[in-house]
């Protein structure tokens, strides 16, 4: 990677490459637990929002959000989200594709609500949530880089 491209910077706050070997890809590598917890803790908050919008009690928030939390983890286990915990691409990609497709089969295959209003709101609020972040820490560090 051309390191004096304009693009360069940008470019590794969305994705990482073998070639890729900022000061900032290595503080975030070794930070993949903050990540992954901030990744969960994102899932929990998501529950909670859709309990409280439907008149529901916080008690119950563990049994709502459940499927998307091992969604997640099958998203950070498939693209290896510890290499690259702050990237955008694979891993924010990851981690809410598989919260979501994860989510709503493990709701399906035990009888909780998948209707596709539902489905539409959980992927977009996953979607803000857990890319949304790591947008926004991409776009401080290229502000920061330029």
């Amino acid at each position: 990677m051309d390191t004096d491209s304009p693009h360069s910077t940008a470019d590794r706050s969305l994705t990482t490459s073998p070639t890729s070997s900022g000061p900032e890809m290595h503080r975030s590598g070794e930070r993949w637990p903050a990540y992954l917890a901030t990744d969960l803790l994102l899932v929990i908050v998501f529950a909670g929002i859709g309990r409280t919008s439907h008149g529901e009690s916080l008690s119950g928030i563990l049994v709502t959000a459940w499927p998307f939390l091992v969604g997640a983890l099958l998203g950070w286990l498939a693209c290896r989200g510890t290499r690259h915990p702050a990237a955008v691409i694979p891993t924010g990609l990851s981690v809410w594709l598989c919260a979501e497709v994860g989510g709503t089969v493990l709701r399906t295959l035990t009888g909780q609500g998948t209707a596709l209003p539902f489905v539409v709101v959980s992927l977009l609020t996953l979607a803000v949530l857990l890319i949304g972040y790591r947008l926004v820490l991409a776009l401080r560090h290229h502000l920061r880089s330029c």
